[in-house]
């Protein structure tokens, strides 16, 4: 079974586009880390993507028992800028996958 994960859109409460558009890719890129080699990786529970054509911020349930701090950090962002949120029901290989 496939838990669902928060979709945060980039259009408000309101129906408007929140500014600035990049918004996804630099907190994504916040809560990123660099390995070994020097290339930003995304984290396995913050993640940009497209969900039915709209570029949304990924968030995933697990963190808000695994990683509170970002969990909440990201979900007062969304709650503060009235973001829309919704579960994203996707699933296989589609879906964002927890790491083993």
């Amino acid at each position: 079974m496939t838990e669902e994960n928060q979709a945060i859109t980039r259009i408000t409460e309101s129906d408007e586009a929140f500014d600035p558009s990049i918004w996804i890719e630099n907190l994504a890129s916040i809560l990123a880390s660099f390995l070994a080699d020097p290339r930003l990786r995304y984290s396995h529970g913050v993640q940009p993507t497209v969900v039915n054509g709209e570029l949304c911020l990924l968030l995933a349930t697990w963190l808000e028992t695994s990683d509170r701090a970002t969990y909440d950090y990201v979900m007062e962002f969304a709650k503060a800028n009235h973001l829309e949120t919704r579960l994203d029901r996707r699933t296989g290989e589609r879906a964002m996958q927890k790491p083993a």
